[in-house]
């Protein structure tokens, strides 16, 4: 099995100069994919909706359906259930196999569930969710989507040696090897199988695709990055993008992109008038897939972070997120950052204006058939 390091080797360097100008804002009109696993949640439909709307400001020329599943919560979680139910943890070895589920894991036992009633679906089914729930939006926004949606990766990366083929890989590599139409950003809102696959299959690619993706700590945090379902999912592609070299504009879920919240009365004020898709979109936050999975009570008192439009606001205004240059870290095995100053630049975010981007999604949405 190729190791990381070598699979690295074979990709092109850029020269800084290159990397500089590939990181920096494209103007208006820039050919952009968004890849996303838009049923996972909610987020990733607010933020296409966003991007179809705005023609004026960029140019979708296709949106690639990414894997998902929270299979590899599933051991953990059921459990995590079980211990609870039979008092609690015990010793420090039920405590450390917890981990992060405790909450998860009491929520469902006070619910009166077990592990075993949380369905959990493959990345197989996830892609197609993802495909069929993208094809939606584009009919809500009241957009055509004939040769714009593409199935990706029914899985993930099972080693750096074998590439998965799909419709999404064929697409991204296609356009990238357009190089007369200028660079193509490729707005990533979820695992990295469909681009991780691409630049495995065509190292050529690196110098005329950005990837824009949100996961994550921020590369100076010293905390584990498993948490993130965007990085943990496709464990190899994650530690690809930051290895490989190609242009990455790297924007933190956790603390950046998690500013971006919104309530119950915003949503009901803001959305919901906004035509078709206003309505799907206050359906989506009143019926919330993560709402069954995770048992949450009570979800008209609480708010839910729309992470992913934080990918469209970056490409959209640079007063909306702020942005400072860096190098990549290194993505470790155990998945913990390890910096060093000698590496390839990357651009990164640090802070973000949550009311200005959700005023602008706002007016947007004004602009949605139907009103």
């Amino acid at each position: 099995m190729t190791s990381l390091k070598d699979i690295a080797a074979r990709f092109p360097t850029l020269d800084a100069d290159l990397m500089r100008s590939r990181l920096a804002r494209p103007a208006a009109g820039a050919r952009v994919i968004i890849d996303t696993d838009t049923a996972n949640e909610i987020d990733d439909q607010y933020a296409l909706a966003w991007a179809l709307l705005s023609p004026e400001r960029v140019n979708v020329i296709g949106v690639t359906a990414v894997p998902f599943s929270f299979q590899h919560h599933k051991e953990g979680l059921i459990k995590s259930v079980e211990i609870l139910q039979n008092g609690g943890p015990q010793n420090d070895v039920e405590e450390k196999f917890m981990g992060g589920l405790g909450g998860w894991a009491q929520r469902i036992v006070d619910a009166g569930r077990t592990g075993h009633d949380v369905k959990f679906v493959t990345p197989e089914q996830g892609v197609e969710l993802s495909y069929q729930e993208i094809l939606t939006i584009y009919d809500k926004c009241g957009v055509a989507s004939e040769g714009k949606v593409f199935r990706g990766s029914p899985a993930y990366l099972s080693d750096y040696d074998t590439p998965i083929e799909s419709d999404s890989t064929r697409f991204i590599i296609e356009q990238a090897r357009n190089r007369a139409d200028g660079p193509v950003y490729i707005l990533a809102m979820g695992a990295l199988t469909n681009i991780a696959s691409a630049l495995l299959l065509a190292p050529d690619i690196i110098d005329n695709i950005v990837v824009i993706w949100t996961a994550s700590f921020p590369s100076y945090a010293p905390f584990c990055n498993e948490p993130s379902l965007n990085l943990v999912q496709d464990r190899l592609a994650s530690r690809l993008l930051f290895e490989c070299g190609v242009p990455h504009v790297y924007l933190p879920g956790y603390h950046v992109g998690a500013q971006l919240s919104i309530s119950h009365p915003e949503m009901e004020q803001f959305v919901k008038p906004k035509g078709a898709i206003g309505a799907y979109l206050w359906h989506l936050y009143t019926n919330n897939p993560l709402h069954e999975m995770f048992a949450i009570t009570q979800p008209e008192t609480k708010t839910w972070v729309i992470w992913d439009i934080i990918n469209v606001a970056w490409l959209f205004d640079e007063k909306y997120v702020s942005m400072h240059m860096t190098t990549s870290p290194a993505l470790n095995e155990k998945l913990y950052w390890e910096t060093d100053p000698s590496r390839h630049l990357m651009a990164e975010a640090y802070d973000l204006d949550r009311d200005a981007i959700f005023e602008d999604l706002f007016e947007t949405l004004s602009r949605a058939p139907g009103l």
